[in-house]
């Protein structure tokens, strides 16, 4: 693999052209920038979805408190959800380092559609700009929780039309990013690049790129045609007008359980390059996971109704979703007996990014574990709307494409600033989110398996000692992410200067200079052999 990376260009970081200043990154083209603007805009949402859910512990460390109204608690747990999912979830992993580096580990000067590209982070601002505002205009944020689920959605006085346009005008963006990485990986490639060369976090963002392309279109029309019941009062969803709630449920998780997939797929794929960095040994399996990556999006879109078994779906339908609840574990579970393999008699260096990806393999087998275990329908009726599916949904979610964001940002921190952060900082930070996450998480599913229903606004005396112990565990928690991205923070802007390749990586990245300049590579390079070939800088 040979590149000919010139010092002497301009780094991205640096105003090139006309404009300067805020200017310069508000009508940037360059997908590094626009990866950039994603990473604060979904950070800040991060710390405000962070601070909802403080306030939400805080309530339930009483039994009968008075801090909030009920009505209160029902529009937080909503803003929490639609920050946490639509912001920052889905988005987050394809956003920020699908936009930075898909260009780059493929070898190419941009992303197919610049403009296009630039179009689509204007769209989600508009997007978490109206949904900030239903939080103060017409009858109030909404409070339907973030499935905006009807008939109450329809019902309710509160400003859910323009939240559901919200998350509308978010899945525009989303739709443009997907268009967007499908063409540059299939006509942006560099010479001898083939497929099976590609690393494999451009095979989970090819893979996720198909989910956003044809499962949010659904979604959109659902929540258009929520608007339109509210405003003209069409029946489709009311049962009161001949409409059927149930419809809204298959219509929004047809895309919903699929999002899951759109938030984990490129989650899987960042573990995935670091490993090998780490243990200096190819990936095991590399066909395995390329392959799985694509089964995980096409079996992950057929199981939607294991959100819906009691919904009064018929028994065979019941039957049919909780088999393939099962069959879509397979996949992800050689994904994780790949990595786990990768690791067996590695060289391994143990540094902060393989750290916290050892915590997102941990904390991803829980929550996978507990799917599968949602799957079986007996448990699945005992534990449905509890807390349980609350910790379950964290775990995956947040201990999955979160840790895995975490672990990816660490990875990639010295080639997108070109500083190096505090290592001793950061394995300091790994301690209280751990142990917090662990708690607050664990604690939920263990109410859950109690019987504490999810979204009561207050609990009984038999669920309290949990409660608190659940609050405690979130406090650790929000000091944990406090100590990691203030020590980022710093790092920015007083870090010391880091090496082009300070991990010893053999991906293109790690080919040219740190930050990477304007167009990425001098010449473009040729490829002679796959991604993860440690042979040849051993031999140097």
């Amino acid at each position: 693999m040979s590149t000919h990376a010139s010092t002497a260009q301009p780094s991205y970081l640096v105003d090139t052209g006309a404009r300067k200043g805020l200017m310069a990154w508000l009508t940037t083209t360059d997908h590094k920038r626009i990866g950039l603007l994603y990473l604060y805009s979904m950070i800040t949402f991060f710390f405000v979805g962070v601070g909802i859910g403080f306030v939400m512990r805080l309530v339930q460390l009483t039994s009968f408190q008075k801090l909030i109204t009920a009505q209160t608690y029902n529009a937080l747990f909503t803003v929490h959800g639609v920050i946490m999912i639509f912001l920052f979830v889905v988005p987050g992993l394809p956003a920020i380092f699908g936009n930075f580096f898909l260009p780059i580990l493929i070898g190419a000067k941009d992303v197919s559609f610049p403009r296009l590209n630039l179009a689509s982070w204007y769209f989600f601002i508009a997007g978490a700009i109206l949904a900030v505002l239903s939080l103060f205009t017409g009858g109030g944020a909404p409070d339907t929780g973030w499935t905006f689920y009807a008939p109450f959605s329809l019902k309710t006085g509160t400003n859910v039309s323009l939240a559901v346009f919200a998350a509308f005008v978010l899945g525009f963006s989303s739709m443009l990013t997907g268009i967007n990485f499908i063409t540059t990986i299939h006509r942006l490639r560099a010479p001898g690049m083939k497929w099976f060369r590609m690393p494999l976090f451009c095979w989970a963002l090819y893979s996720t790129a198909w989910i956003q392309l044809l499962a949010t279109p659904i979604v959109a029309i659902t929540l258009v045609l929520v608007i339109l019941e509210r405003f003209f009062g069409i029946g489709i969803f009311d049962p009161a007008k001949g409409g059927d709630p149930l419809l809204y449920q298959h219509l929004f998780w047809i895309y919903s359980h699929p999002a899951v997939y759109i938030m984990i797929l490129p989650a899987m794929g960042a573990i995935t390059e670091i490993l090998p960095t780490f243990t200096k040994r190819p990936i095991f399996g590399y066909k395995a996971i390329a392959f799985s990556s694509m089964s995980i999006a096409a079996v992950g879109s057929l199981v939607w109704a294991h959100h819906m078994f009691t919904s009064g779906m018929s028994a065979t339908a019941n039957m049919v979703f909780s088999l393939l609840t099962m069959v879509v574990a397979v996949p992800s579970a050689i994904k994780v007996f790949n990595w786990v393999s990768t690791l067996y008699k590695g060289s391994i260096d143990f540094q902060p990014p393989l750290l916290f990806t050892l915590t997102f393999i941990f904390l991803f087998c829980i929550g996978g574990l507990t799917g599968v275990m949602q799957g079986a329908l007996a448990l699945n009726i005992h534990i449905h709307d509890t807390y349980f599916i609350v910790g379950h949904f964290h775990y995956v979610m947040f201990g999955g494409t979160g840790m895995a964001l975490f672990a990816a940002l660490l990875y990639w921190f010295p080639k997108m600033w070109g500083k190096m952060y505090s290592k001793k900082a950061i394995y300091a930070s790994w301690f209280p989110m751990f142990i917090g996450f662990n708690m607050l998480y664990f604690g939920m599913m263990i109410l859950g398996m109690m019987g504490m229903p999810r979204r009561y606004y207050v609990h009984l005396p038999q669920f309290h000692t949990m409660h608190v112990v659940a609050t405690v565990g979130s406090w650790l928690l929000i000091l944990g992410l406090i100590m990691f991205f203030g020590t980022l923070l710093y790092a920015i802007f007083k870090g010391e200067k880091a090496g082009d390749n300070p991990w010893g990586g053999v991906t293109l990245e790690w080919t040219i200079p740190s930050p990477p300049p304007l167009e990425n590579f001098e010449e473009i390079p040729t490829v002679t052999h796959g991604p993860y070939h440690f042979e040849q800088q051993e031999a140097k």
